[in-house]
């Protein structure tokens, strides 16, 4: 039976929701290994793309993703069949603890805490691998590396203006503009 796509893209984003924990960043090697590589629905570079459009969005990366991708397949319905998948497992989860587990009672189970904090380090893995692989991606060389590298430790260490990511943000946009500026300006002499 051949299902319609709105139906793949919420299955899709839902599997991704239910079994993903850490948050968008950890989401992101496991929604571009089910988007370009197994449905080949668009290519690693416009997956980059979006990837780099739904970072500079406000709201939480997953779901800014998914509706990029969904909206990018099929228009709005496909943006919200995307969205509604990745948002359904986390809220489906969230209300089950709300019902059945109070603070204490997680603090108090020596079970709960431990699968807790055995899931820590797999979430800092998961967070690590598409940091890295969109540096790849990115064609990031020694000769860049420098850039996110000290805009991450001027935001680790809160210097003021310049540790604003919103600051980085647009000092990234003025940079590229610039630089396709003088690469457009050396082919025309």
């Amino acid at each position: 039976m051949k299902t319609g796509i709105y139906w793949q893209l919420f299955t899709t984003f839902f599997k991704i929701g239910a079994f993903t924990f850490g948050g968008g960043w950890a989401m992101i090697s496991i929604i571009e290994k089910e988007i370009v590589d197994r449905h080949h629905w668009i290519e690693k570079e416009e997956f980059l793309d979006l990837l780099a459009i739904a970072q500079s969005l406000p709201g939480i990366l997953a779901v800014n993703i998914a509706t990029s991708i969904g909206d990018r397949l099929k228009g709005l319905k496909g943006g919200i069949a995307a969205a509604l998948g990745t948002i359904l497992p986390s809220f489906m989860i969230i209300l089950a603890i709300a019902i059945f587990l109070t603070p204490e009672t997680i603090k108090n189970s020596r079970v709960l805490s431990s699968i807790f904090m055995g899931i820590r380090p797999a979430v800092v893995a998961l967070i690590i691998a598409p940091v890295i692989s969109t540096a790849k991606a990115a064609k990031l060389r020694l000769t860049t590396i420098w850039i996110p590298a000290v805009a991450a430790l001027t935001i680790t260490l809160d210097l003021g203006v310049i540790s604003n990511p919103v600051t980085w943000i647009l000092l990234g946009g003025i940079g590229g503009y610039l630089h396709w500026a003088l690469i457009s300006r050396r082919k025309e002499i």
